[in-house]
């Protein structure tokens, strides 16, 4: 079976739904499971996208002029490598357009 390539609006709506549950008595293992994820995802996407509160929006895959990279959103929290990432972003943009 193949795996699923979650959308960052799809893990974000799944980092809050947890949210949720566990506001509601629920335990964080319990509130993974009913996501259809595992725990190492929840905890990855929960630090790679914690930060991020506000909703999306039409321009989720915009640059910013700060160099962010598109489709990629990078939590406040991880500052320190923002710039390796946008390096291999760009990089990999680069070669896939030609």
């Amino acid at each position: 079976m193949p795996r699923k390539r979650h959308q960052p609006e799809e893990i974000v709506a799944k980092l809050r739904q947890v949210d949720v549950l566990t506001s509601r008595g629920q335990s964080v293992a319990d509130a993974i499971r009913s996501i259809g994820v595992t725990e190492v995802t929840y905890y990855r996407w929960r630090q790679e996208y914690g930060g991020l509160k506000s909703d999306l929006g039409p321009d989720a895959g915009h640059v910013d002029p700060s160099g962010g990279c598109p489709g990629k959103l990078l939590s406040p929290a991880r500052s320190d490598s923002i710039a390796r990432r946008n390096a291999r972003c760009h990089r990999a943009l680069k070669t896939r357009s030609g």
